[in-house]
């Protein structure tokens, strides 16, 4: 039996795309990819729905550098696309020897996308993967030029489709024909996309040289502060995110509360000098229950330490928040 390779990232499309090559009686196996900015756990779930198998691959740290670094850059914010899409071919075309398949199939759509999915960016892609022969592209495939696979007789080109840019009429028909119910959104699980998660990756890539997985980890929740080259603040903006946070600080974070008034959890990351700490002060003050009193009392220590340490402060103003808010 022909065997394919189908990359699912964990939207609608890719796992259509997979569905539509398995109805012509070709086994399909998902490959999914994780990095430090998108798991394989919506992938999970997708596959189960079409019962394909998946084989899930970590490239964090070649993903990283790309993102650092990208050949063709960046689309709307700090998203790669057209790099991680290449390499994430790579990655697939060098598991078909491995998984015994004749090809590559992805769910990618002309023109959905108008910077990293236009025909000359999925041409540059193909080109970059290093797999160029390998590659199918079903929803769309009739936008394009035949593949080897459907020259060659592995695959029917006249039971691929023809979609094109960015509504999802066809695809959401599909989905139901299928029985597919859950799926996310279009904006996909990549924080690269989103706004404010990749000006807090910015900043931090001007301030460290090598971040950790840990300072990356912390990217995910509240806003950020700079207030110093050497040190930042975080500010949760929700009970969950104060819970799922602590799972990132260690015994040289300092922690900060308002005495009497519930609020955000504020932590200094980093080495902050004397008027960070003070600052951290007015921040925690900032975005409590007590942020119209005059003079607040907050108390802070090492994270799993009693805060014995106390601050008489004023809550920040509205223009000292915009002077060192990140996001």
């Amino acid at each position: 039996m022909t065997r394919a390779l189908a990359m699912i990232s964990g939207g609608l499309d890719s796992i259509l795309a997979a569905k539509l090559i398995k109805e012509q009686g070709i086994e399909v196996i998902g490959i999914c990819f994780k990095s430090y900015f998108f798991n394989e756990e919506s992938a999970k779930k997708m596959a189960k729905q079409i019962d394909i198998p998946l084989k899930v691959v970590d490239f964090s740290k070649e993903h990283f550098q790309i993102v650092r670094e990208p050949k063709f850059g960046y689309g709307k914010n700090m998203n790669p696309c057209i790099d991680c899409h290449s390499l994430m071919m790579n990655y697939s075309g060098k598991l078909l020897e491995e998984l015994e398949a004749e090809f590559i199939i992805t769910g990618e759509v002309l023109n959905q996308r108008p910077m990293s999915q236009n025909r000359s960016a999925l041409d540059i892609v193909k080109k970059h993967s290093g797999f160029s022969d390998k590659i199918l592209r079903p929803l769309c495939a009739k936008n394009l030029l035949p593949t080897a696979m459907e020259l060659n007789g592995l695959v029917n080109r006249e039971e691929l489709l023809d979609i094109a840019g960015r509504g999802r009429k066809v695809q959401m028909e599909l989905a139901e024909k299928w029985g597919i119910k859950e799926y996310p959104s279009p904006a996909g699980g990549c924080k690269l996309t989103e706004p404010n998660y990749s000006k807090r990756l910015k900043e931090l890539l001007d301030h460290v040289t090598e971040p950790t997985y840990r300072d990356l980890e912390l990217l995910r929740y509240g806003r950020h502060f700079r207030i110093s080259p050497n040190a930042k603040i975080i500010s949760t903006r929700t009970k969950e995110e104060g819970e799922e946070i602590t799972k990132y600080l260690d015994e040289k974070d300092l922690v900060f509360s308002v005495s009497n008034f519930n609020g955000s959890t504020i932590i200094v990351i980093g080495n902050p000098k004397a008027e960070d700490i003070e600052f951290a002060a007015k921040v925690a003050g900032r975005y409590s229950k007590g942020r119209e009193k005059d003079i607040l009392k907050v108390n802070y220590g090492y994270f799993n330490r009693e805060k014995d340490n106390f601050i008489e402060s004023v809550p920040a103003t509205e223009e000292e928040i915009n002077k060192f808010i990140v996001q």
